[in-house]
């Protein structure tokens, strides 16, 4: 059995996102449409006698020990009664704050890395568990499909095929928006707006980018927009490329436009410069 394990943590992208009521637990519901993509950090765990450590290059995400995937490393561990310890090197390249879910992919992998190290002593419905308690979007990362349906706390999913390969554009503006308190501008904003009405998904609709682009698009986005008008000048400048679909991923602040083409791409890329923050070009994952 090897001794290190090596995995890529790919980002993600919110194709659509619906935030719904929040709930007795404290948790909203959610109904959101993932795509992974192809821009991504990597995690490299090596089996050690005991304890946890993490070295992370590339970010100052504070606490080792408040990082998601020191905490999934933890849980696995604990879960087999630590039979041995692990050392993690992260290499960040996804922005924190941004949308796409890296610290969420990190988790994943450091529970699929460390599991592995421990023969999969853990079940994989018990790593979904442990992935769900610890975010919303850390069990989409640990299904490891190209696409999929989510809802309820993001723990409840519908796997579906890859979307057509498209070349994508991220654009990131110099900005970070904290998870929780998009949720409570959300929360402002549902409480003037009232309940949602119902919306039918036609499974047929979530395979083609033309028919997603009519599906809605991402509840955090006007919150956003209201108090980060930079985020909002950068969408709109995005939208002005003529891309096939543009969004904010998750609570933001990153944005991605998705073109017919890798020329519309580049295209793209010159109109928008580097005023609205920086660009990365990448392709689905």
């Amino acid at each position: 059995m090897s001794a290190q394990i090596t995995l890529r943590c790919p980002a993600k992208i919110n194709v659509v996102l619906r935030v719904l009521a929040r709930e007795a637990d404290g948790y909203h519901g959610l109904e959101t449409i993932f795509c992974r993509v192809a821009l991504a950090d990597e995690l490299v765990v090596d089996r050690t006698g005991s304890g946890i450590t993490l070295l992370v290059e590339g970010a100052d995400l504070g606490p080792v020990e408040e990082n998601l995937a020191w905490r999934a490393a933890d849980a696995v561990l604990a879960a087999t009664g630590r039979p041995f310890g692990v050392a993690m090197r992260l290499t960040k390249r996804i922005p924190a704050g941004a949308g796409l879910g890296g610290g969420s992919s990190d988790a994943a992998a450091a529970l699929l890395a460390v599991n592995q190290l421990a023969n999969n002593a853990v079940p994989r419905s018990e790593l979904f568990n442990i992935a769900s308690r610890l975010g919303a979007d850390v069990p989409f990362f640990l299904m490891e499909a190209p696409q999929a349906l989510a809802w309820g706390h993001g723990q409840r999913m519908l796997r579906l095929p890859a979307l057509p390969d498209r070349p994508l554009l991220l654009v990131l503006p110099e900005i970070a928006v904290a998870t929780a308190e998009a949720y409570r501008w959300v929360d402002e904003l549902l409480a003037s707006r009232g309940a949602r009405g119902a919306v039918a998904l036609d499974l047929d609709l979530l395979t083609n980018w033309s028919d997603l682009a009519r599906l809605g698009g991402n509840d955090f986005e006007s919150v956003v927009f209201g108090r980060h008008p930079e985020v909002k000048a950068a969408f709109e400048a995005l939208a002005q490329t003529r891309p096939l679909l543009c969004r904010m991923s998750g609570s933001g602040s990153g944005l991605f436009g998705v073109y017919r083409s890798e020329a519309d791409r580049d295209e793209a890329m010159a109109m928008l410069g580097s005023k609205h923050g920086r660009l990365v070009a990448t392709g689905l994952g």
